[in-house]
């Protein structure tokens, strides 16, 4: 009895959660894949149905792909700078060496990602001005005039330059999480290890990264989603240009919507992100086993 009514006091307490969920995350979707069927305005109440027209159009678009292959190029470059080096920068900032300047270089690390992106933007387009930024400015100071370049206002390089200034932003945050596994390692195995005559690189690979694999693959998890929702940098720095370059499907879905008027269009391709960051976050609690006992 007693087991019951503890139940039944359970059920209260997650009764509300459970009604934002639906109310504000499973609704939402389902109203999206329901109203990609229909050719619509936002403004207009008339809706016709067009079935899956939109959905083959996308899968013709070439610029779909230019926009998928730029979120793939972001989810790669992410996963070798932001994990990669946010990895790399905290194992650094953990050595006895430099572990009494941890909190100065935590701070500058961690800084960039707690500015405004639309700052950031900004401050990165005068950055790569061609005439007065400070890209081509050190270079021509380096004696390497030749290699300075309108960054932004090239194809080749455009989205290059706009997915390094999110490595910028946000490897020092990826750093910040790897810092927070490592503390939670046993002092005692780097001890034995060295004991063992075990250097930095043995410790770093055979204790390091075994011991934080779980946060490894919950930070990746997160850059990976984050590259295929990407939006704002792209948008304030090129707007998905020049010539479509840069698109990336948030660049896409908002042309569609708000300057085309497409709106069962940008339905159709919000349901393409939605189901790729989906099955990305699937296949992230499958390898980590998110809820299963060992």
């Amino acid at each position: 009895m007693n087991a019951y009514r503890n139940q039944k006091v359970a059920l209260l307490y997650v009764l509300p959660a459970a009604a934002l969920v639906l109310v504000f995350i499973f609704i939402p979707i389902l109203l999206n894949l329901y109203y990609s069927l229909y050719r619509w305005s936002g403004f207009s109440d008339t809706h016709v149905f067009v079935g899956l027209d939109y959905y083959f159009r996308l899968a013709k678009d070439p610029v779909f792909y230019t926009a998928l292959g730029n979120n793939v190029l972001y989810a790669i470059i992410s996963l070798v700078f932001q994990v990669g080096g946010g990895l790399v920068l905290a194992a650094i900032l953990e050595e006895k060496l430099v572990r009494r300047m941890q909190p100065f270089f935590r701070t500058v690390f961690f800084l960039p990602s707690v500015i405004s992106i639309a700052v950031v933007g900004l401050m990165w387009q005068f950055i790569y001005n061609p005439d007065v930024g400070l890209v081509n400015g050190a270079l021509r100071g380096a004696g390497l005039a030749d290699w300075a370049h309108a960054w932004l206002g090239d194809s080749q390089t455009a989205i290059y330059a706009v997915i390094a200034v999110s490595q910028w932003q946000y490897t020092g945050y990826i750093m910040l999480l790897f810092l927070l596994a490592m503390h939670k390692i046993p002092a005692e195995l780097y001890e034995q290890a060295s004991i063992d005559g075990a250097g930095g690189w043995r410790r770093f690979w055979h204790i390091t990264i075994p011991q934080v694999k779980e946060m490894l693959l919950v930070t990746a998890t997160i850059t990976v989603i984050g590259a295929f929702k990407v939006f704002d940098e792209v948008y304030i720095m090129t707007a998905g240009g020049p010539g479509r370059s840069t698109e990336v499907l948030g660049t896409m879905l908002y042309r569609a919507a708000f300057r085309n008027d497409e709106m069962g269009y940008a339905t159709t391709i919000a349901t393409v992100v939605f189901l790729i960051t989906f099955i990305l976050s699937y296949v992230q609690i499958k390898l980590s086993k998110t809820g299963q006992e060992s």
